[in-house]
């Protein structure tokens, strides 16, 4: 295997150009010549031939300089140095190469950063342990390097290595998220700051009515990402269990109660986590047969996963992680499973309120609407799933059964568990930001403006609240106008002066 030639040279490798002639190295020359049944990173590597170095769209274009050895351990070391830690990557080479040949690398260089890497990541996925004594020398290294990943800023000294595990997760859950100048500016803006300032001054009256109607504009708004027209009261009922979002440990009971509130009718669904395959996608019309666009983890593996999930949650707080960039790496993570039957939309950005909330990035009093900034980008959110799952319909198999569902044959657990959550992120991000400068401003501006039209009413007419919110309904339903038909039943008693002056303020009060 050291043999195997591994650096080629390229100028457009599956599907992608690059940005000039070069010679593909690290992780995607690895992955390629061995065929690892892992998808290929987001940024390949390549070695130019015009001795510059730049960073473009889904490339790193390096000088000969920096060029391997075109040896496996070489390209590792690479790889390690340059392109950060790939978890799913490192356990499918593990169940490849021989532990033997693990053995050698470390012993060439025992004392080398990067061989001691190679030796941690071996033992701490497989769970093996190499023929080699405890290091008893040498500085400790941190395991990720925090210039191209986003870290644990608590780290773990592993004795034995001399390694400082700074892994934001654990073995049977860890996500990890590159860094970006995207995600680098908004942790910089100290978006949680900027929400608190958004509030600051808000009367007290005012900002329960915004979070109350926040509640219930998140619960339909989620509702209809998943396609469903609730009814009001399944929408309260869901709107009050977000309200709930990060008072309430995460646990396997509690993920089922919510599910539990989230079905309505259980008569055709079983609750609890799925005990048979999982797919999202369509049926064939004619054979009934299905069409994947998103294969579930094996239901087999579903209790380990979500231990991880929940070991990995009670591991990072604000403090340690970042709590957007936690909310991404749960949720998501949990959608990506999709443990139950139904529900796991819904209850994947409830995790995303929860974790902003318990990690104290959530202004208190107020809920994040995220689900209603997620339906203002729904195609985004969509793109930002099916980039994980088509990627990984190549690496899955899988047969028809019988009722048409389908039974995954592989082994499949370390693709729902070592994923790049960077895109997911980096959407995320977008949302609270999104939340933060239009949804939540332009609530309370709405309920200041509601206020001054209903004062103003109340000073003309003397209506009640009920036939306030009628009419300022039909108004905004009719373009500013009192409909004929509002005029002959609900509003007869109005003049057709009293109508247009009712239309006139109503234009003054609400005024964009």
């Amino acid at each position: 295997m050291n043999n195997k030639q591994l650096s080629q040279e390229i100028t457009i490798f599956h599907g992608r150009t690059a940005p000039e002639p070069g010679k593909l190295v690290g992780y995607g020359a690895i992955i390629d010549s061995l065929q690892l049944p892992v998808p290929l990173p987001s940024i390949l590597s390549l070695i130019s031939k015009k001795r510059r170095q730049y960073q473009t769209s889904g490339w790193r274009v390096f000088t000969p300089r920096h060029e391997p050895q075109d040896t496996l351990y070489d390209h590792l070391v690479f790889a390690l140095k340059y392109e950060g830690i790939n978890l799913l990557f490192f356990k499918k080479l593990y169940e490849l190469v021989e532990k033997g040949v693990v053995e050698s690398w470390v012993k060439s260089e025992p004392l080398g950063q990067y061989s001691r890497k190679i030796w941690f990541l071996y033992e701490w996925l497989t769970q093996l342990t190499i023929e080699i004594p405890d290091l008893k020398e040498g500085n400790y290294k941190m395991l990720m390097d925090e210039n191209l990943q986003y870290a644990s800023s608590v780290s773990k000294n592993s004795s034995r290595h001399r390694i400082k595990n700074n892994l934001p997760g654990t073995v049977n859950f860890c996500p990890l998220i590159y860094r970006t100048t995207t995600l680098d500016n908004y942790i910089k803006e100290n978006l949680s700051e900027k929400a608190g300032t958004v509030i600051k001054g808000v009367h007290k009256d005012i900002l329960l009515r915004t979070s109350a109607f926040l509640l219930i504009k998140d619960s339909k708004a989620s509702f209809t990402i998943e396609g469903e027209n609730p009814t009001p009261n399944r929408a309260m009922r869901w709107g009050k269990a977000l309200g709930q979002a990060g008072n309430k440990k995460l646990t396997t009971d509690e993920l089922i109660r919510l599910q539990q509130i989230v079905i309505e009718n259980s008569r055709f669904v079983k609750l609890g986590f799925r005990t048979e395959g999982g797919f999202v996608g369509e049926h064939d019309r004619s054979t009934g047969e299905p069409i994947p666009d998103h294969i579930s983890a094996r239901w087999q593996d579903i209790e380990t996963l979500i231990d991880g999930l929940i070991a990995t949650t009670e591991m990072i707080d604000g403090k340690v992680f970042h709590p957007v960039l936690s909310a991404a790496s749960i949720a998501f993570g949990f959608v990506f499973i999709h443990p139950f039957v139904d529900g796991n939309g819904r209850i994947h950005r409830y995790i995303i309120h929860h974790l902003l909330s318990k990690l104290n990035f959530t202004p208190q009093g107020i809920i994040f609407p995220v689900s209603a900034a997620i339906l203002e980008k729904l195609e985004d959110y969509r793109q930002v799933l099916e980039d994980f799952y088509h990627p990984l319909l190549d690496f899955i198999s899988w047969k028809n059964k019988s009722n048409n569902n389908i039974e995954v044959l592989n082994d499949t657990i370390d693709y729902y568990r070592y994923f790049d959550a960077t895109e997911q992120a980096e959407f995320l991000f977008d949302c609270v930001d999104f939340t933060i400068n239009k949804i939540i401003p332009e609530e309370v501006k709405y309920l200041h403006q509601y206020d001054t039209f209903k004062n103003w009413l109340d000073d003309k007419f003397q209506m009640p609240d009920k036939t306030v919110a009628l009419l300022v309904r039909f108004l905004e339903q009719n373009q500013g106008k009192i409909s004929k038909r509002a005029r002959t039943n609900e509003f007869s008693a109005l003049t057709e002066a009293e109508a247009q002056e009712i239309e006139t303020n109503f234009a003054l009060c609400f005024e964009k």
